[in-house]
């Protein structure tokens, strides 16, 4: 094979194995070493459902500049074997002119791998990890990679020494000797692609997840008790907030169902402590009923939703954005609540701190849907900037005579007293109810309480935060998305441009309520619209065709999960109705 000769901005490749063959290991050690070497980077991952033995894989993109989303197709694949491979090979398609590596031990490459445009090389890479006494085959793919790329060998070692020093001295030798190894074993092939000089950096880069960011960010937001029940892929967000609330003298509760856990960041929250809970479709499904007590009785907490493919057990580890309808419109009567979504990794942070701020201003329940691709991704990002909002509940002052806890005051948002505060009792349940909370009947009531909850929503000022709008302003094709598609959408922006062809990119964070005006005046101008979301049915487009007119050409690119749309996807979909 030749070398290239030239630098490359972009490069993408992916390790694959069975589970425990530490494929995703490997995946995130190259990234963390390419961050300290001043790259950006996204991993993603891909595995099966079983709990150990079945298929994974690390899929890895670095770039001079912030990566929005995965690569389409990729130009290494290592693979440590072929087992189980069949089931996701088709998902990591190797560009024309790629590299395949592969042990020959571990058998002939799937079909589908024979039947790309790239070169195949053998390489022991079984051997050459038993030829090394406690040595492993993921850290000769390290190796191979680091050579192949032209990541500094220094930063390698360094994250190779931080992630295995726990283990022992030994350990990091026998990591340090591996890599050596494949590194020596791939120089014959010389460096297939070398990333062009890393950008300067101020301050290091921040390696997180998007699972790990809303958790950062609710912290921030002032979270001190959190209620678990672990759910793929939502399971992460949980496992961040637990040691991090241990040590600010917060909270976590693992349950023993989703219908458990809501229910307790319920009483945490009438108890005067800002609560989350982080689930997934089917554990939202659980959730409705006491949702909606919380929605009734005015009791603000925050439910993450790491969104996956359904419906029912669906596709655990897959992406998808179907949830929207129970989201918005799952509850059972008129249950005013809010609803945002994390436009990026980066945005999770973001999300997760403006979630608990909504919350507990309107004392309200919150959703925020995530979901897998932005959820377990991790990404090399700059460290974003601290937001500062003064959350704060609307306190119940002991001074007060006559306390009425669902007053019909002002702005909707009446004080909320703490149990145990002297004047400060009141019933909280799901009937309807007086000013007071006393359960009643009357029509009278529901219409007051209606009201007030609906008013005070309605009426917030949700500000800039509601969405995004990027591109050329004075372009008459848009975008139109919501969530994790808008990374895509972002990278369809420059591949339009790079072809002489502007457009805009509107993006949504505020699903509900919905962003009416805010949203009609981001479209201005426009003639063509062309919607992008990740759901079968189209959920997205039909919520905000129930908003507002569209008077303009519109276009719908959906698809359920897993096979995510990429920005090739919907350039190629732009161009294709610009010429007809």
């Amino acid at each position: 094979m030749n070398a290239l000769s030239h630098q490359v901005k972009n490069v993408s490749f992916a390790v694959v194995g069975t589970g425990g063959a530490g494929a995703i290991t490997a995946g995130s050690i190259l990234l963390e070493a390419a961050g300290k070497s001043g790259w950006y980077g996204l991993l993603t991952r891909s595995v099966g459902p079983q709990i150990r033995g079945g298929e994974a894989a690390a899929l890895v993109r670095l770039s001079t500049r912030p990566a929005a989303c995965m690569a389409k197709e990729f130009d290494i694949l290592v693979a440590i074997d072929w087992k189980n491979a069949d089931r996701f090979i088709n998902a990591m398609p190797v560009a024309s002119g790629g590299l395949v590596i592969c042990d020959p031990a571990a058998g002939d490459p799937p079909k589908a791998v024979l039947d790309m445009d790239c070169t195949i090389v053998r390489c022991p890479i079984g051997e050459l990890a038993k030829s090394i006494q406690g040595g492993r085959e993921n850290m000769i793919a390290v190796g191979l990679v680091t050579q192949l790329v032209g990541l500094p060998v220094a930063d390698v070692m360094n994250v190779v020494s931080s992630k295995l020093g726990r283990k022992g001295e030994q350990a990091v030798e026998t990591g340090r000797t591996c890599i050596e190894a494949g590194m020596k074993a791939a120089a014959d092939l010389g460096k297939a692609y070398t990333l062009a000089p890393a950008s300067e950096q101020e301050e290091s880069r921040w390696l997180i997840t998007g699972n790990e960011a809303v958790g950062l960010g609710a912290l921030r937001g002032g979270v001190r008790f959190a209620a678990a029940y672990p759910i793929t892929p939502a399971t992460e967000v949980l496992e961040y907030l637990s040691p991090a609330l241990a040590s600010i003298g917060g909270a976590l509760v693992q349950a023993e169902d989703e219908l458990a856990s809501i229910n307790m960041i319920i009483g945490a929250s009438f108890g005067g402590r800002p609560s989350i809970t982080a689930t997934s479709g089917p554990g939202l499904s659980l959730m409705m009923e006491s949702l909606g007590l919380a929605s009734a009785s005015e009791t603000p907490i925050v439910v993450v939703d790491v969104m996956r493919v359904g419906p029912s057990t669906g596709i655990a580890t897959k992406s998808e954005q179907s949830d929207l309808n129970i989201a918005v419109y799952g509850f059972h009567g008129d249950a005013d609540h809010v609803v945002i979504a994390p436009l990026s990794v980066a945005d999770c942070l973001f999300a997760g701190q403006w979630a608990v701020h909504i919350a507990e201003t309107l004392q309200t329940p919150v959703i925020v849907l995530s979901d897998q691709s932005i959820g377990q991704a991790r990404v090399l990002i700059d460290k974003p900037a601290n937001m500062a909002f003064l959350t704060q509940r609307k306190p119940f002052v002991d001074t007060d005579k006559d306390y009425k806890r669902y007053g019909l005051v002002a702005g909707g948002v009446s004080p909320m007293a703490i149990p145990g505060q002297s004047g400060g009792q009141y019933t909280a349940d799901g009937l309807t109810h007086t000013q007071r909370g006393t359960p009643s009947s009357t029509g009278k009531d529901q219409r007051e309480q209606m009201g007030k909850r609906h008013n005070k929503i309605e009426s917030f000022d949700f500000g800039d935060y509601w969405g995004v709008c990027e591109g050329d302003a004075d372009s008459d094709t848009v975008i139109l998305t919501w969530g994790s598609m808008t990374g895509p959408a972002r990278e369809a922006l420059d591949l339009l441009a790079d072809g002489g062809q502007n457009a805009r990119l509107v993006s949504l964070r505020q699903i509900s309520p919905f962003p009416t005006k805010a949203l009609q005046s981001a479209l201005t101008g426009a003639k063509r619209v062309v919607f992008v979301e990740q759901s079968y049915s189209g959920q997205f487009y039909r919520h905000v065709r129930s908003h507002i007119d569209l008077p303009f050409d519109v276009r719908n690119l959906n698809r359920e999960g897993p096979d995510e749309i990429g920005p090739e996807e919907i350039t190629t979909h732009i161009r294709d109705w610009k010429d007809q």
